[in-house]
């Protein structure tokens, strides 16, 4: 099985064997939000990427040995061209995805960041947890109490964000506003489900601060060490601080090429959280949506095998 999550910045794919088993993955930014602000469309340097960054996966890992599962998400749901745009990406590298509503995208996320929390002992079948997911397009909260889940997306995302605002300084006076939506329903959520045990957070943000944290770069990164990883919000100016700090080539090295100003973005909308969730810690989880697209397949495929 190969599970391919195409986000609005970045493309993310899998191997998993459907017996708890992942073996080769791969990461590419491809900003597929690239311009989408301004334009309401799908640029044609960003299907150019996705399409090269595909290619660049199939040298990496064997497509025609595995069934292909492949979503996209906020991106794609906004654009008025992404139909066309999807298209052609089939037509240049035979991967078919599926545009998912926001609700879909919680419910997959939340299935591959549970299980990471179950197989690392950090949370009980029942414990109240929230997670957050920030995205290029969109960030997803959701709230997990007793098996049930309370979630909603906004289109609040790093690379949206970055576009919107040219200078982070204004993002920076502008943040409480910007999340005040998210803010509301927050409120709401723990007005109907009661408060949360732990703050968890998936995506490129929260695992590039954890990184950093412990040492790694760009390159060095390991999945296995920062899922459980915890950051404190007393640590991510300081955290931010060493990025800023860094010269262009520096920032290239921590966080990827073309990927500080987004960071950057990325780190005003974390560290806000912490404020409306009411949180101090915040647990870090590599494992999200493309993950969850691996189980989901999985159970779907067992189904329909036990129904012949």
């Amino acid at each position: 099985m190969i599970a391919i999550d195409l986000g609005s910045n970045t493309l993310r794919v899998i191997e998993y064997d459907c017996n708890g088993h992942f073996g080769l993955s791969f990461d590419k930014m491809v900003k597929t939000a690239d311009g989408l602000t301004a334009t309401g469309m799908i640029s044609q340097e960003a299907v150019d990427r996705i399409i090269a960054a595909i290619k660049e996966a199939k040298t990496m890992i064997d497509f025609n040995s595995h069934k292909v599962t492949a979503v996209t998400t906020e991106a794609m749901r906004r654009a008025f061209n992404s139909h066309e745009a999807l298209q052609q990406i089939f037509e240049s590298t035979g991967v078919a995805f599926e545009i998912i509503t926001p609700e879909r995208e919680a419910e997959l996320a939340l299935h591959g960041v549970k299980k990471r929390l179950e197989l690392l002992g950090l949370i009980g079948e029942d414990e109240p947890f929230a997670l957050i997911d920030i995205g290029g397009g969109s960030t997803e909260i959701i709230f997990n109490r007793d098996g049930k889940s309370f979630a909603r997306s906004f289109e609040i995302g790093i690379v949206t964000l970055t576009q919107r605002f040219s200078d982070s300084a204004n993002l920076r006076e502008d943040i409480h506003t910007v999340m005040q939506p998210i803010e509301s329903f927050a409120a709401e959520a723990r007005e109907d489900f009661g408060p949360a045990a732990l703050f968890i957070a998936t995506a490129g943000t929260p695992t590039t601060l954890a990184a950093m944290k412990l040492g790694m770069d760009y390159q060095t990164y390991d999945s296995e060490r920062i899922n459980g990883t915890s950051l404190y919000k007393n640590e991510i100016d300081p955290l931010l601080n060493r990025l800023l700090s860094m010269n262009h080539k520096e920032q290239e090295k921590a966080v990827g090429v073309g990927r500080s100003d987004l960071i950057e973005t990325g780190i005003h909308i974390f560290e806000h959280l912490y404020t409306i969730l009411g949180f101090d810690e915040c647990i870090t989880i590599d494992d999200g949506l493309r993950e969850g697209v691996a189980y989901d397949a999985c159970q779907k495929h067992d189904k329909t095998s036990n129904r012949k």
